[in-house]
């Protein structure tokens, strides 16, 4: 009974301490044309992040291999808000499919954890060649970890 109430109570206090964050989907921002606003994020396991449809035709949706390993990916519809709860620790990266020629791309850095860095890293720059303008965007955001 008593490890029963113990894990109930862990559960319960998980979902109070998780915070929801907003990430805007923006033709244009600060740093520039085609952005995630924030581009990279912190959050804690349990959190959720909402992909904000802020201007129309974008999307968010993750990045094959540049997830933790045991991570879900997901893939937004176009013009639609998408939430995504971030349960396993590590740095993920996303982009705006129609947009990700032009480095419209973001990070998220679960639970202050980078095991995954390393291979997001190789995978970002096999990424980076498809870029037809910002280049070193998604560089300069894994340098800002």
């Amino acid at each position: 009974m008593k490890n029963i109430f113990i894990t109930i109570t862990f559960f319960i206090s998980l979902g109070i301490t998780a915070e929801t964050h907003i990430v805007k989907m923006l033709n244009q921002g600060p740093e520039g044309i085609m952005i995630f606003e924030p581009s990279v994020l912190d959050v804690d396991v349990g959190d959720t992040v909402i992909f904000e449809a802020t201007d129309a035709a974008h999307n968010s949706e993750s990045i094959d291999g540049m997830i933790p390993n045991g991570a879900s990916s997901w893939s937004g519809s176009l013009s639609k808000n998408i939430s995504v709860t971030f349960d396993v620790p590590g740095v993920y990266g996303y982009q705006c499919t129609p947009h990700s020629m032009m480095a419209m791309v973001g990070l998220i850095r679960v639970g202050k954890n980078v095991d995954n860095l390393e291979s997001l890293k190789a995978i970002a720059e096999i990424k980076k060649s498809s870029f037809v303008m910002n280049k070193d965007r998604l560089e300069s955001y894994i340098n800002s970890l």
